[in-house]
């Protein structure tokens, strides 16, 4: 297919931003939303300039004139709408996390590879410019081995338990919303761990607030994780190797700069900044993906996406917090 015809499942913050990004990205056009209440969709429709308006996740993905959905409801819905549009053969590209629990990531993920259905987590992080130069020092053992990852993301939000990021039955918490990055970026270059050590806080309404995360490797390796949603944190990662460093510069998880520090050698800071907002990468990876007839992406495999949601969810256990699928939101 030339042209890939794009709907977007909840039109809130997040869809609001990616929109523009669209326009850097040949062959992708959005033509479609779909919002649980008619009148919020035809407001984004009419605001964004899309042919379409569902007054519901199940019109949008029965449209025969759409080929991928971009699922961007609460967390605990996307398992739902996932499954339904994987079922109508729909291509998606999930926000991350990519639903609320591990039980209920692995059930699309089988769903996706038995139906041959393209499935992405929307990991914009993975393919912003300077975090493919970074990981392409890695591999050219600009650092040597990488040995150990530190990252942190922060930011200081005043509780409002009606608010979508406190209230557990929406996902929310820090480790859903932010932990997700920290996590993904170790994964992405450390692989999945094999121990998880968490501690942290909980809101009145059993969201978690703060976690710090120790990540363990058998050989040694490890990452040190911090997300808050009480605190700021200045969003720096810094990736260790037996030759050196590379610093990501803030905020990691959409940077325009990384330091190469090799021993021995002066720094080298390497700007790339991203085409748009930044959300225009991710995008294109899922347009050029579907167009060849791909399953799933190289750069965000769906190994990796089980993998981090299980790191996500052991350290959720250990702070008490356990998230829910929402199985009523199609209905």
């Amino acid at each position: 297919m030339d042209e890939i015809r794009w709907g977007v499942v909840g039109p809130g913050r997040i869809a609001q931003s990616v929109m523009g990004d669209f326009a850097h990205v040949p062959g992708a056009r959005p033509v479609a939303v779909a919002s649980r209440s008619i009148d919020r969709a035809r407001a984004f429709a009419e605001q964004h300039g899309l042919e379409r308006a569902h007054g519901s996740y199940a019109d949008i993905v029965a449209d025969p004139d759409v080929d991928v959905l971009y699922l961007a409801t609460p967390h605990p819905q996307h398992h739902a709408v996932a499954l339904a549009a994987i079922a109508a053969g729909k291509a998606l590209l999930v926000e991350k996390a990519f639903t609320a629990t591990l039980a209920g990531a692995q059930e699309v993920v089988d769903a996706a590879r038995t139906g041959g259905v393209f499935v992405m987590e929307a990991m914009w992080t993975r393919f912003q410019p300077a975090v493919v130069r970074l990981r392409e020092l890695v591999a050219e053992g600009a650092i040597g081995e990488v040995r150990s990852v530190q990252a942190d993301l922060g930011v200081d939000r005043a509780y409002d338990p009606s608010d979508r990021l406190f209230a557990l039955e929406l996902g929310g918490g820090a480790l859903l919303d932010l932990g997700v990055y920290v996590v993904s970026f170790a994964q992405m270059l450390l692989g999945p761990p094999d121990t998880v050590t968490a501690v942290g806080s909980t809101y009145p309404t059993g969201a978690d607030a703060e976690a710090a995360l120790l990540l363990g490797w058998a050989d040694g390796r490890s990452a040190t994780l911090t997300t808050s949603l009480r605190y700021p944190t200045p969003g720096q990662a810094r990736v260790f190797g037996t030759q050196g460093w590379v610093d990501v510069l803030p905020r990691f998880h959409h940077p325009a700069t990384i330091v190469l520090h090799r021993t021995g050698a002066e720094p080298e800071e390497i700007t790339l900044p991203p085409d748009g907002v930044g959300y225009s990468h991710e995008l294109a990876e899922v347009t050029r993906c579907v167009q060849e007839g791909h399953r799933e992406s190289a750069v965000m495999p769906l190994a990796d996406t089980l993998a981090v949601q299980d790191v996500l969810e052991q350290a959720a256990h250990q702070l008490g917090v356990h998230h829910r699928e929402d199985p009523h939101v199609l209905g």
